[in-house]
């Protein structure tokens, strides 16, 4: 008998010592596994707003998450979370002796995995960090783990990880997500049933969807309620109102996104940020909504009068595209930037990743240089055909420009010659003025790539729309060119400013002699190629342009405070068609655009500022502009320069 005992003593010990080895060797695992939950830091959506705080869009990687610190979250949630998974939350260690016990039996009795008598600490250590195998190994994981928790944890942390961590279907992960996400509400302005219906959904969240099965979704949180009720955690009066309730549930796609070209550039700008679509940035943009709206409308607009002209040409609806871009002239904020007439066709941002042939845009530029050296309005310059001799790799070529039309005017104004955009008059005023100069001023202004030839009197280089826009402030902005702002400031997760844009401005000519040709451009929607640009009861000003073959239609075009840039074109690089030049592809949309701004915000500045320092004189009928530096003269004989391709 001693023997016996002596052995079973001794197996009892050799037990102790292997529950000890292996209680130890299972802590030791999990000490990796606490931290974890104790240093818990989830992927949080980044929102990105436009500068009224409207939401934009949510970007997010693999969970769409808003947290929510265990202040905002109401008392409401808790007591109907706590009715149906753990209501002894506040009295238990981790682990609910009593349910274990229960679910033992339960198991036993059904001869298989039936119930688990988790406590919500455990339920959060099995979304954190252990799988949901129905082992000992990992109960006893579980366990141990959720003990050690709520020794580091105080109820309300944990409380505040398992809300934040848990998935509630639809692809919300979090309490804040599932309120803003089914009913479009931050969690104080929660019903008591809409509360109810969210509470239910972990436990079975793709069955509880209440988007998939709205009445399962009623019935379970009825149940909630009335569990509530019995525990004396609501009244009856406060049961009954609920339980006659429907609410409303909206199933909004995750992202919600309203300005996809908008966002695919913000995120192309800020590709430096890791953690961008994780980290829980707000994004406020200077884009207005109203205007991309519209900005939206014209382009599409401008696309299917393009169509209606051309009935009969079935491939131009599939290689048809636009572009346009907005933004404050003062300021360089990008109100609207749309690259394309339809994202879910192709999201390829045309407004910042393109570069097309501006065609007659080029020449406000060089008539500003022209002015710089002194030419005036008045100033006058040959409207005749030249032909070109030039090489190419020893081979004889002959270049023959011609105006729109074919008509040869003479002499005329600088102001007769941009208004109507002359292409003859134009070479001969690069000749004029001098080609070395014109080729670098046009560098100065913002353009690259530039060919060293005559051609770019005409056009013969591409830009984007973007850039077309910080070039154009030359004219807008009086002189100052002010880099384009898409992001106005960013605000990481704690409510820090981490980004706040700042202008960055260069002045690149006189605010004088920019008004100078200013007022030729605002004379070219009057007189000239951009009359359909017209918008009654405010000054426009403006320049159309078209390539070759009708391949590229732009117009550049600006109030005394807005400035827009609009372009059409096939994606292939061939012609739209005859007659879709800038005046009549382009031009109309900006006038469509304007008016329905002007609906929306009727105060926008409406006459054009005239600079201190600039006169003007009234010759043969006309109306003329000068300052000191360009004085109106008569006539004077042309000098000719000769330029070799």
């Amino acid at each position: 008998m001693r023997i016996f005992l002596r052995l079973l003593g001794v197996v009892g010990i050799v037990g102790v010592l292997i529950i000890i080895i292996v209680v130890g060797r299972i802590y030791s695992e999990i000490r990796d596994d606490t931290d974890k939950i104790l240093h818990y830091n989830p992927p949080i959506a980044t929102q990105i707003f436009d500068r009224k705080e409207r939401l934009i869009a949510n970007l997010f990687d693999k969970e769409f998450r808003f947290y929510a610190n265990f202040e905002e979250i109401p008392p409401r949630i808790i007591e109907a979370l706590l009715t149906i998974e753990d209501t002894l939350f506040f009295e238990h260690i981790g682990v609910n002796l009593d349910a274990i016990m229960r679910a033992m039996l339960k198991n036993i009795k059904s001869a298989r995995y039936a119930e688990g008598g988790s406590t919500i600490t455990q339920q959060l250590i099995k979304n954190i960090v252990l799988t949901r195998d129905k082992t000992i190994e990992r109960k006893l994981k579980e366990i141990l783990l959720a003990l050690r928790l709520e020794t580091l944890l105080s109820k309300e942390e944990i409380l505040e990880r398992y809300l934040n961590h848990t998935y509630f279907g639809h692809g919300f992960y979090g309490i804040k997500t599932a309120s803003k996400g089914y009913f479009r509400k931050d969690m104080d302005e929660l019903t008591l049933k809409e509360i109810a219906m969210l509470v239910s959904l972990p436990r079975a969240p793709s069955f509880y969807d209440p988007t998939k099965n709205y009445d399962f979704s009623l019935a379970r949180a009825n149940n909630v309620l009335q569990r509530m009720n019995e525990l004396g955690w609501i009244s009856q009066e406060e049961l009954e109102e609920s339980l006659a309730q429907a609410p409303q549930v909206y199933d909004d796609t995750l992202t919600k996104n309203v300005a996809p070209y908008v966002v695919d550039e913000v995120q192309r700008q800020l590709k430096e940020i890791t953690n961008l679509k994780s980290g829980g940035y707000k994004i406020y943009l200077n884009i207005d909504l109203d205007y991309q709206e519209i900005a939206q409308e014209s382009l599409y607009f401008g696309y299917e009068q393009i169509l209606s002209r051309h009935k009969d040409n079935k491939s131009l609806e599939d290689k048809l595209n636009g572009a346009f871009v907005v933004l404050e002239s003062q300021s360089g904020k990008i109100l609207a930037l749309v690259g394309g007439v339809d994202y879910k066709k192709s999201n390829f941002n045309r407004a910042t990743q393109s570069s097309r042939q501006i065609g007659s845009s080029v020449k406000p530029f060089l008539y500003l240089s022209a002015m710089d050296s002194g030419l005036s309005q008045n100033y006058e310059i040959p409207d005749i055909a030249r032909t070109y001799d030039y090489r190419v790799n020893n081979e004889k070529k002959r270049w023959q420009p011609k105006n729109y039309g074919s008509t040869l005017r003479g002499f005329v104004t600088l102001k007769e010659a941009l208004s109507k955009s002359l292409n003859l008059a134009t070479i001969n005023l690069v000749e004029e003025v001098g080609f070395d100069r014109i080729y670098n001023e046009l560098m100065k202004y913002g353009f690259k790539n530039i060919p060293k030839d005559l051609t770019i009197s005409l056009g013969s280089f591409g830009t984007s729309p973007i850039e077309m826009a910080k070039n154009f402030m030359v004219f807008s902005n009086y002189g100052v060119v002010v880099e384009p702002r898409l992001v106005d400031r960013i605000v990481d997760v704690r409510g820090n400013t981490i980004f706040f844009s700042e202008a960055i401005e260069t002045e690149l000519a006189d605010a004088r002699q920019s008004f100078l040709v200013m007022d030729i451009l605002r004379n070219s929607i009057e007189n000239g190629t951009g009359r359909r640009a017209k918008v009654a009861g405010i000054e426009i000003a403006g320049k159309t342009g078209t390539t070759n073959d009708n391949i590229d239609a732009w117009f550049s075009g600006f109030s005394p405070s807005i400035e827009t840039i609009i372009w059409y074109g096939k994606d292939d690089n061939t012609s739209m068609g005859d007659s879709e030049t800038g005046g009549v592809a382009a031009a109309p949309v900006f006038s469509y655009f304007f008016n329905r701004i002007l609906e929306i915000d009727p105060g926008l500045q409406r006459n054009f500022n005239i600079p201190e320092g600039v006169r003007s004189s009234v010759i043969n009928g006309e109306k003329y502009f000068y300052t000191d530096k360009t004085p109106l003269k008569h006539n004077q004989s042309i000098q000719n320069n000769e330029i070799i391709f």
